[in-house]
């Protein structure tokens, strides 16, 4: 996206890769039956193996590891046969086991790549490193309570998959791409359902700069848990300006974790940047090699809806779409099979124009997702066929639309009930056309000079009979009576 930062000494470059860590959608936790309910009670949904309590032992969900390789297959990156769990060692008061059950050396899944689709209606490919199955920590609730932490271990165990990239994102606007892109892989397949704001989708962001022109990378800093899209972008923004301003000066960038700050707008210190051997990670003795296969990975394959970028394409070759309204329309699943439901042998410029404009703008003014829609696909169809048809004209086809959302009664019914029918009698229009005319002498003299003015006459037709005439008839109408024709 061609995004640099004019330093005083020249331009730097971004150099940015994200961890993302993804929740995976299952009943049960990665290795116990507890359940994973959001919301519950505190320290409700423990079991004595997510408590950390001796001599308990792990037991691996098959179902998170099918949901880890389905992601895989969807990200077009390799499938492992063999991996192996292991232990990162490190205290922290709501990890009771005092290590967390995680891969390391031998992930599950390994490179792939995501497309992301750039304003300029190009596309780029951001390099997936690896996706590797891990246990979630519990939660540590500070300010609940005056003097102490409380923790709650009901996320403790639940499954995560946590999907690095590579260092190949150049701009913060990139970094939600890629994310957007993400999120939307995940909810199509039905492995994370994406959502933020209760912390199942979670992001980290390793920053660092170079001039332009270098090929080394710069020192990275780890932006961690930045929970909002708009935040991604702030916090990769300011880090890289920051370390921009620090080299520019002498300084160093020292390597590091850092936090993001969203009322300040600016990320902070929070302690020196671990490596891998500061965990210690050695293969868990209580869990096997994990062997995937063949045939599982198969039928895995076979169970992969159309994926967001198959699908786009299908419409701009299908219904003859701008690639930038198939991609508004393929970003959720939900979307696309509504927009297809509506185009069902119909006209599919059309049903995209309404369902982008319309009912998306009716949607989000009414804070509400496609899936609680009150409008039926099948209702926002025969509002199309009644257009198509020339029973209702387009100012009242909107009308029709806001009063189908809001009420909920299909659009046909609507127009018979409240006499919307488009006038399509030239009889019944010529008498007002007749009297524009005769009571308007200057705008007769002046549509003869310059016939856009009979576009003034057709809208004064139009409102004379409350819309419901029909414009084309109007159009002609009016030219007639002015001896343009």
């Amino acid at each position: 996206m061609g995004w640099t930062i004019r330093g005083r000494t020249g331009e730097w470059e971004l150099v940015c890769g994200l961890e993302v860590h993804a929740q995976v959608i299952s009943k049960a936790k990665l290795f116990s039956a507890a359940a994973t309910t959001f919301g519950a009670e505190p320290n409700t949904q423990v079991s004595p193996v997510d408590a950390g309590m001796p001599g308990m032992l792990p037991v691996l969900n098959g179902f998170c590891v099918e949901q880890a390789v389905k992601t895989g297959l969807a990200l077009e990156a390799e499938i492992n046969r063999l991996s192996i769990f292991e232990r990162k060692n490190y205290f922290y008061p709501d990890l009771p086991q005092g290590y967390q059950i995680s891969q390391y050396q031998a992930p599950l899944v390994g490179k792939g790549r995501i497309l992301i689709d750039l304003p300029d209606g190009s596309t780029r490919a951001i390099g997936i490193t690896r996706l590797h199955l891990e246990q979630d920590a519990g939660k540590s609730l500070h300010g609940a309570r005056e003097g102490v932490t409380l923790i709650d271990l009901n996320r403790c165990g639940v499954a995560l998959m946590e999907i690095v990239s590579e260092p190949d994102i150049r701009a913060p606007e990139e970094a939600v791409l890629y994310l957007k892109k993400l999120r939307s892989i995940l909810r199509y397949i039905g492995t994370c359902d994406g959502n933020m704001e209760e912390g199942s989708l979670r992001c980290d962001a390793n920053v660092s700069v170079r001039r332009v022109g270098e090929t080394r990378f710069g020192t990275r800093c780890e932006i961690k848990n930045v929970n909002s899209m708009r935040f991604v972008a702030k916090a990769i923004e300011y880090e890289a300006k920051r370390q921009v301003d620090l080299l520019e000066a002498g300084g160093v960038v020292e390597q590091e974790t850092r936090l993001f700050d969203a009322a300040k707008g600016e990320t902070r210190s929070m302690r020196g940047k671990e490596e891998a051997h500061d965990y210690r990670y050695f293969p868990d003795p209580d869990l096997l090699p994990l062997e995937i296969e063949e045939e599982r990975i198969a039928r895995l394959r076979a169970e992969l809806p159309e994926l967001p970028d198959a699908k786009k394409a299908r419409f701009v070759r299908e219904y003859g779409l701008s690639a930038y309204d198939a991609g508004v329309l393929v970003a959720e699943r939900a979307a696309a099979d509504y927009f297809e439901r509506v185009a069902a042998g119909r006209d599919g410029k059309a049903a995209a124009n309404w369902v982008i404009n319309e009912l998306f703008g009716a949607l989000a003014r009414r804070g509400l997702e496609i899936e609680a829609c009150p409008l039926p696909p099948e209702a926002l169809g025969e509002l199309l066929d009644l257009l198509a048809e020339g029973t209702i004209s387009g100012k009242i086809a909107k009308e029709v639309f806001q009063k189908a959302f809001e009420s909920g009664r299909r659009p046909r019914a609507i127009v018979e009930a409240e006499g919307l029918r488009q006038v399509a009698d030239a009889g019944a229009i010529e008498p007002v056309v007749a009297k524009l005319v005769a009571d308007n002498p200057q705008q007769v003299e002046n549509a003869k000079k310059n016939p856009k003015v009979v576009g003034w006459f057709v809208g004064q037709v139009m409102k004379a009979t409350g819309g419901k005439a029909n414009p084309a008839l109007v159009n002609d109408l009016v030219r007639r009576a002015l001896g343009l024709d």
